[in-house]
């Protein structure tokens, strides 16, 4: 595994992971464009820098993290969906884990959904009721844990599934971005410990080298994007995002069409 390959994959995990663009189907997208094998050290290696980007979470919202029973309460609520359908489905996530096909629709499906979320704001201010954490129930973090369970197809997007419904549950896109980054701590933890187990023993003093580098880079890279997505999400919205997944989806549709 080049250093190239470990800078670029822990780009990509890194700037993608909280933005409701599907990391993972990036990851895939970039693996097939630069004939990057996922099979093996670096299937896992993509799993396990995510330990990096979720670091970045609790760096930023540390004050959040400090301990609050009603906080993870809610916490883990939502992510026990995931824990449960992902149990339940893994092998048959792992079959169609890296079809650039199915990210390409995705992604445009999904870039539909995130420029109608926009719309549906704009008509529908008055029914957003929630405007912070404390303010959120069970029942809206349980909703919002089960539809995350989306993302299991590649090119969903974990934060654009969960933030979604956020706002449909009535609640501000602001608190919905933010319950989103706070929900992949455990979400991203248990997958990256499940992959952690079953490598360990395979692993050599690069590959050690190689994954400690790359979960550096991937909380650099991610704590750069959560400041800019915050940003954004609360000026302007999520609808360039929704233009950015459809012009990229049509594009990787058109090279697997010209058989690239």
């Amino acid at each position: 595994m080049s250093w190239f390959i470990v800078l670029l994959l822990s780009l990509i995990e890194g700037i993608t992971e909280f933005l409701p663009v599907s990391s993972t189907g990036h990851l895939i997208l970039v693996s097939y464009l630069f004939g990057i094998s996922e099979e093996g050290f670096i299937k896992s290696f993509n799993i396990i820098i995510q330990f990096g980007a979720i670091s970045s979470v609790i760096w930023l919202y540390k004050d959040q993290f400090k301990w609050n029973r009603e906080f993870y309460k809610k916490l883990l609520v939502a992510f026990f969906p995931a824990a449960v359908i992902g149990f339940l489905v893994k092998k048959k996530i792992d079959l169609i884990l890296g079809s650039p096909v199915i990210v390409a629709v995705a992604l445009i499906i999904g870039g539909f959904f995130l420029i109608w979320i926009d719309k549906y704001l704009e008509k529908n201010i008055d029914k957003i009721k929630t405007t912070s954490h404390e303010q959120m129930t069970i029942k809206q973090s349980f909703l919002i844990g089960l539809f995350q369970c989306l993302a299991f197809i590649p090119g969903v997007s974990r934060s654009g599934s969960s933030i979604v419904t956020a706002i449909l549950l009535g609640i501000d896109k602001k608190t919905a971005a933010e319950f989103s980054f706070f929900l992949a701590v455990p979400t991203l933890a248990a997958a990256g410990l499940y992959k952690s187990v079953s490598i360990v023993p395979t692993l050599d003093q690069s590959h050690l080298l190689h994954l400690l580098v790359g979960c550096c880079l991937s909380f650099l890279f991610a704590l750069l994007a959560l400041k800019f997505f915050i940003k954004l999400v609360t000026t302007i919205g999520f609808k360039h995002f929704g233009y950015y997944r459809i012009i990229l989806g049509i594009f990787i549709l058109l090279l697997i069409f010209k058989g690239f």
